[in-house]
């Protein structure tokens, strides 16, 4: 059975950086299990494995703009110290969650701290990057009903929410 939308799928995969070094990877015997078209890969990713089966390795070279985008100037503001209540020391390298009017989370990072300004960075990590995927593909299988009505695959077929 080959890659395709609603299908669910099982991958094992070693994300680089341009210079080789190691940003992330799958579990050591466990795969990475998503719902394919469901938006669960970046879309570079996703595009590479539609159409591939069980067994397939192939190596994927994602540009910025296929995978976690250009970085924003508009992710970058400036907040009052204050907006951290409660955390005393405060420091660059920190992640916490902002929320928007709307009442939406978004990760954030503080980037730098200017007297009783806190500097924070909503862009992802990886944004701006190039990313280089060296992917084995495990299994293939139909979604069951649940999972495509979820939006997303449930490892071994069960739901863990």
């Amino acid at each position: 059975m080959n890659i395709a939308d609603k299908r669910v799928v099982s991958i094992h995969y070693t994300l680089t950086a341009a210079d080789g070094e190691l940003i992330d990877r799958s579990a050591e015997g466990e795969p990475l299990v998503y719902l394919h078209g469901a938006g669960n890969l970046i879309p570079g990713l996703e595009s590479e494995l539609t159409g591939k089966g069980a067994g397939d390795a192939l190596k994927v070279v994602v540009a910025p703009e296929q995978g976690y985008g250009m970085p924003s100037d508009d992710l970058v503001q400036r907040v009052p110290r204050e907006a951290f209540g409660g955390v005393e020391d405060l420091q660059a390298g920190m992640r916490f969650e902002a929320t928007d009017q709307q009442g939406n989370a978004h990760p954030v990072v503080i980037q730098e701290i200017e007297g009783d300004e806190v500097v924070v960075n909503g862009n992802h990590p990886l944004a701006g990057h190039t990313l280089h995927f060296d992917v084995t593909i495990a299994e293939v299988r139909e979604a069951t009903a649940e999972e495509l009505e979820h939006g997303h695959a449930h490892a071994d077929g069960q739901h863990h929410h």
